[in-house]
Protein backbone atom coordinates (compact mmCIF):
# COMPACT_ATOMS: atom_id res chain seq x y z
CA UNK A 1 0.00 0.00 0.00
CA UNK A 2 1.20 3.74 -0.74
CA UNK A 3 2.50 5.63 1.83
CA UNK A 4 0.34 8.30 2.23
CA UNK A 5 0.71 11.62 4.86
CA UNK A 6 -1.91 13.89 6.17
CA UNK A 7 -1.06 16.60 8.75
CA UNK A 8 -4.28 17.16 10.49
CA UNK A 9 -6.31 18.87 12.82
CA UNK A 10 -9.19 16.72 13.89
CA UNK A 11 -11.48 19.75 14.84
CA UNK A 12 -11.21 21.06 11.22
CA UNK A 13 -14.08 19.83 9.14
CA UNK A 14 -12.33 20.43 5.73
CA UNK A 15 -9.61 18.04 7.16
CA UNK A 16 -12.01 15.64 8.44
CA UNK A 17 -13.17 15.21 4.92
CA UNK A 18 -9.68 15.24 3.15
CA UNK A 19 -9.15 12.69 5.65
CA UNK A 20 -12.88 10.90 5.06
CA UNK A 21 -11.79 10.91 1.10
CA UNK A 22 -8.35 9.07 1.78
CA UNK A 23 -10.00 6.71 3.55
CA UNK A 24 -12.84 6.51 0.93
CA UNK A 25 -10.23 5.85 -1.88
CA UNK A 26 -8.96 2.63 0.76
CA UNK A 27 -5.76 4.09 2.27
CA UNK A 28 -5.46 4.41 6.02
CA UNK A 29 -2.85 7.41 5.82
CA UNK A 30 -0.38 8.07 8.40
CA UNK A 31 -2.34 10.79 10.45
CA UNK A 32 -0.06 13.48 12.03
CA UNK A 33 -2.10 15.70 14.55
CA UNK A 34 0.13 18.12 13.87
CA UNK A 35 -1.04 20.59 16.89
CA UNK A 36 0.21 17.89 18.97
CA UNK A 37 2.90 16.66 16.67
CA UNK A 38 4.45 19.81 14.97
CA UNK A 39 6.36 19.17 11.85
CA UNK A 40 9.87 20.57 12.10
CA UNK A 41 11.34 22.98 10.74
CA UNK A 42 13.30 21.00 8.38
CA UNK A 43 9.98 18.86 7.44
CA UNK A 44 8.30 22.37 7.24
CA UNK A 45 10.97 23.56 4.58
CA UNK A 46 10.81 19.90 2.54
CA UNK A 47 6.85 20.24 2.56
CA UNK A 48 6.99 23.56 1.19
CA UNK A 49 9.35 22.86 -1.36
CA UNK A 50 7.41 20.05 -2.46
CA UNK A 51 4.02 22.10 -2.44
CA UNK A 52 6.52 25.19 -4.48
CA UNK A 53 4.73 27.40 -1.71
CA UNK A 54 6.43 30.28 -0.13
CA UNK A 55 6.04 30.34 3.99
CA UNK A 56 3.50 33.07 3.77
CA UNK A 57 1.20 30.76 1.97
CA UNK A 58 1.20 28.50 4.25
CA UNK A 59 0.15 30.79 6.94
CA UNK A 60 -3.90 30.51 8.81
CA UNK A 61 -4.78 33.72 9.63
CA UNK A 62 -8.17 32.76 11.12
CA UNK A 63 -8.45 31.51 14.39
CA UNK A 64 -4.56 31.81 15.07
CA UNK A 65 -2.56 34.65 16.55
CA UNK A 66 -1.51 35.87 12.88
CA UNK A 67 -2.97 39.60 13.52
CA UNK A 68 -1.40 39.60 17.37
CA UNK A 69 1.58 39.04 16.38
CA UNK A 70 1.91 40.75 13.32
CA UNK A 71 2.55 38.47 11.25
CA UNK A 72 1.47 40.48 8.03
CA UNK A 73 3.98 42.81 8.30
CA UNK A 74 6.71 42.33 5.16
CA UNK A 75 8.90 42.60 7.82
CA UNK A 76 9.17 38.89 9.01
CA UNK A 77 11.50 36.54 6.90
CA UNK A 78 10.85 32.80 6.09
CA UNK A 79 12.94 31.32 8.54
CA UNK A 80 11.47 33.82 11.37
CA UNK A 81 7.64 32.59 9.75
CA UNK A 82 8.62 29.43 9.75
CA UNK A 83 9.97 29.71 13.82
CA UNK A 84 6.44 31.09 14.62
CA UNK A 85 4.67 28.06 12.84
CA UNK A 86 7.33 25.86 15.48
CA UNK A 87 6.04 28.03 18.20
CA UNK A 88 2.09 28.35 17.39
CA UNK A 89 1.61 25.22 14.95
CA UNK A 90 -1.82 26.45 14.34
CA UNK A 91 -0.45 28.88 12.30
CA UNK A 92 -0.03 26.25 9.92
CA UNK A 93 -3.10 25.81 7.59
CA UNK A 94 -4.45 22.15 7.19
CA UNK A 95 -4.79 20.07 5.83
CA UNK A 96 -1.69 19.00 3.95
CA UNK A 97 -1.14 15.87 2.05
CA UNK A 98 1.95 13.86 0.82
CA UNK A 99 1.38 11.12 -1.57
CA UNK A 100 3.13 9.26 -3.98
CA UNK A 101 1.73 11.59 -6.47
CA UNK A 102 3.11 15.03 -4.76
CA UNK A 103 2.03 17.03 -1.78
CA UNK A 104 -0.41 19.81 -1.37
CA UNK A 105 -2.74 22.31 0.62
CA UNK A 106 -5.81 20.65 0.26
CA UNK A 107 -8.31 23.38 0.22
CA UNK A 108 -11.07 22.50 -0.66
CA UNK A 109 -11.13 19.57 0.53
CA UNK A 110 -11.65 17.55 -2.99
CA UNK A 111 -8.02 18.58 -3.90
CA UNK A 112 -7.10 15.62 -2.57
CA UNK A 113 -8.13 14.13 -5.49
CA UNK A 114 -5.38 14.88 -7.71
CA UNK A 115 -2.60 12.89 -5.18
CA UNK A 116 -4.74 9.36 -4.76
CA UNK A 117 -2.64 7.20 -6.73
CA UNK A 118 -5.83 5.22 -7.47
CA UNK A 119 -8.57 5.62 -10.38
CA UNK A 120 -11.95 7.25 -10.57
CA UNK A 121 -13.64 6.93 -6.94
CA UNK A 122 -17.21 6.55 -6.41
CA UNK A 123 -19.07 9.93 -4.75
CA UNK A 124 -18.29 10.83 -1.21
CA UNK A 125 -20.68 13.26 0.75
CA UNK A 126 -18.80 15.38 2.48
CA UNK A 127 -19.78 16.03 6.52
CA UNK A 128 -22.37 19.47 5.05
CA UNK A 129 -23.63 17.19 2.76
CA UNK A 130 -22.14 18.30 -0.38
CA UNK A 131 -21.28 15.42 -2.81
CA UNK A 132 -17.72 15.24 -4.39
CA UNK A 133 -17.63 13.61 -7.93
CA UNK A 134 -14.40 12.23 -8.99
CA UNK A 135 -12.87 13.07 -12.46
CA UNK A 136 -10.22 10.38 -12.00
CA UNK A 137 -7.54 13.09 -12.71
CA UNK A 138 -4.23 12.57 -11.22
CA UNK A 139 -1.27 14.64 -11.06
CA UNK A 140 1.35 12.79 -13.41
CA UNK A 141 -1.23 11.03 -15.66
CA UNK A 142 -3.00 11.82 -18.57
Amino acid sequence: MSEITIFHNPRCGTSRNVLGLIRHAGFEPRVVDYLKTPPSRDELRALLAAMGMGVRQLLREKGTPFAELGLGDPKWTDEQLLAFIEQHPVLMNRPVVATPLGVKLCRPSEAVLELLPVGPLAPFTKEDGDVVRDDGARRGRT
